[in-house]
């Protein structure tokens, strides 16, 4: 965007101009407003939430663990139209007389789990080079690919992180790059195309990757980058020419305004009888568009949330110092094994660690993991984030923050089902930036609910039903076959293939 300070200078040079210069056009042009500078092609507001019609449903009787602090005993769920309408205990909340009450002593209802990493639907199942979408590794940086227009809906392996209880995703491209390209959050209703699927009113994200993973990809003797040097080098690169691209639109901003000015002082003379009146021509054309170099640029306006693969604490702490030189912000560092080295800092940038539980040792970059990561970054105010990473891990990633729970609570932090809870809820919905949207079970947001057969954190247990928007999407005692079958399945099945129940 152009800065106030620029347009200003543009619109007081252009006014002495005009009241030095043009005579008899001293009048016109201090009674003619301002002209506004034409709009940014990349300044277009987010998609707005749309309106889902779904029945009226009770929950009741459930252990009602809300994500926002409370956990209510003899609870109650209403939602309606994809909203939550009440969510309180049974004593205080008046159940609507038409709602369809289902009963559910005994369990567990939750928020939906959110993962801010995942690579379904673009290195999707089978996994062939056929499907194997998820990095462009043309160029070290690819901002201007976005993984959206890769992802395949009918992946296998959706419906089974639907039976996971999981209802919304970050699909992101791969980590060969610097730069890998726009992420992609989406709604696990199963729909024919990628848009069906999209999050309304998402933020874009941006996923980017430091260290091992670009350096090892690109870093033959003829190929840059090979060394984190060229990494760090390249993030400024792509940054700088950004910077630029934007201080050229900014110019041809300021241009339009005076072309604008010009225009309007031509048409007044010419309606004023000076025949000689000079006409200011066609309007300025502008820059030739970069979708990369706009993306960056979104992302330094904090327009665009950066997800930033990183392994070791020096090299987030680094980054962090890189973003501020270059006026970006990083929101969630991912995998970030080594975050409880530099929590204090995190903290204080306020960025979200989205990690595992306990992966560990597959790279020297992945070797200094403690199990204690989740608990010690919460202990000092980091939103911490459990995500999968795997089309396996994120069918229980609600007991992948038991075991980071646990491994917490036996080393002396105190960390509640709460908090432990809102690693795969609330703080995975603040990482994407749809925190007002989802994420916790509260009246007004989005009616994503998982009812579970026990506790959330007991490995025993498994989602019952699941809920995106107010519409069930899973119902584990649904008959033989409970889980979806995508359409690529559909002939795969042999009962069903064979007429079978």
């Amino acid at each position: 965007m152009p800065s106030e300070t620029h347009l200003a200078r543009s619109a007081t040079a252009l006014a002495l101009f005009v009241l030095t210069a043009c005579g008899g056009a001293q009048t016109i042009a201090s009674t003619t407003p301002d002209p506004d500078p034409p709009p940014l092609p990349w300044a277009a507001e987010p998609s707005a939430p749309l309106a889902i019609e779904s029945p009226l449903i009770a929950l009741v009787g459930g252990t009602v663990m809300t994500a926002n602090g409370e956990i209510i005993e003899d609870g109650v769920v209403v939602m309606e139209d994809g909203r939550l309408l009440a969510v309180g205990s049974r004593e205080a909340t008046t159940i609507p007389a038409d709602a369809r009450e289902i009963d559910v002593t005994g369990r567990f209802v939750t928020p939906g789990i959110i993962d801010t990493h995942s690579h379904m639907g673009v290195y999707a199942s089978p996994h062939v080079r056929a499907t194997s979408d998820g990095n462009e590794m043309s160029d070290p940086t690819t901002p201007e690919v976005r993984a959206a227009d890769a992802f395949w809906p009918q992946d296998p392996q959706i419906p089974r992180a639907i039976a996971g209880g999981v209802t919304t995703i970050q699909v992101l491209p791969g980590s060969g790059n610097l730069i890998g390209g726009a992420g992609a959050i989406l709604r696990l209703h199963l729909g024919r195309t990628v848009s069906e699927m999209a999050f309304p009113g998402a933020p874009e994200t941006l996923k980017m990757a430091c260290g091992e993973n670009p350096k090892r990809v690109y870093g033959g003797r003829t190929s840059f980058p090979m060394t984190r040097m060229g990494n760090f080098f390249g993030y400024r690169q792509a940054f700088q020419q950004a910077i630029e691209y934007g201080r050229s639109y900014e110019d041809w901003q300021a241009q339009h305004v005076q072309w604008q000015r010009g225009q309007a002082t031509y048409v007044a003379a010419v309606e004023a009888g000076d025949a000689e009146a000079e006409n200011p021509g066609p309007a300025p054309a502008p820059p030739a568009r970069d979708l990369g170099l706009e993306r960056l640029l979104g992302a330094r306006s904090g327009r665009v949330l950066i997800q930033m693969h990183c392994y070791r604490g020096d090299e987030m702490a680094r980054m962090i110092e890189v973003g501020e030189e270059l006026g970006f912000r990083i929101r969630s560092f991912h995998h970030a094994v080594e975050a409880y080295k530099i929590r204090d800092l995190l903290a204080e940038h306020e960025i979200a660690v989205s990690t595992w539980a306990d992966w560990w040792g597959f790279k020297l970059e992945a070797y200094d993991t403690i199990e204690e990561n989740l608990a010690l970054l919460t202990q000092s105010g980091v939103r911490g984030v459990v995500h999968s990473d795997s089309a396996m891990l994120i069918q229980r990633l609600n007991q992948e923050a038991a075991k980071a729970m646990s491994a917490g609570q036996r080393a002396g932090i105190e960390i509640s089902e709460d908090q432990a809870l809102r690693w795969i809820t609330i703080n995975a919905a603040w990482a994407l930036g749809i925190q007002e949207q989802t994420g916790s079970l509260e009246v007004g947001k989005m009616a994503d609910v998982v009812v579970w057969s026990g506790n959330p954190f007991s490995v025993y247990t498994r989602a019952d039903l699941v809920y995106i928007d107010g519409l069930q999407v899973y119902d584990r005692n649904s008959g033989p076959h409970p889980v979806h079958r995508t359409d690529f399945e559909l002939g795969q099945d042999l009962e069903l293939t064979m007429g079978g129940e």
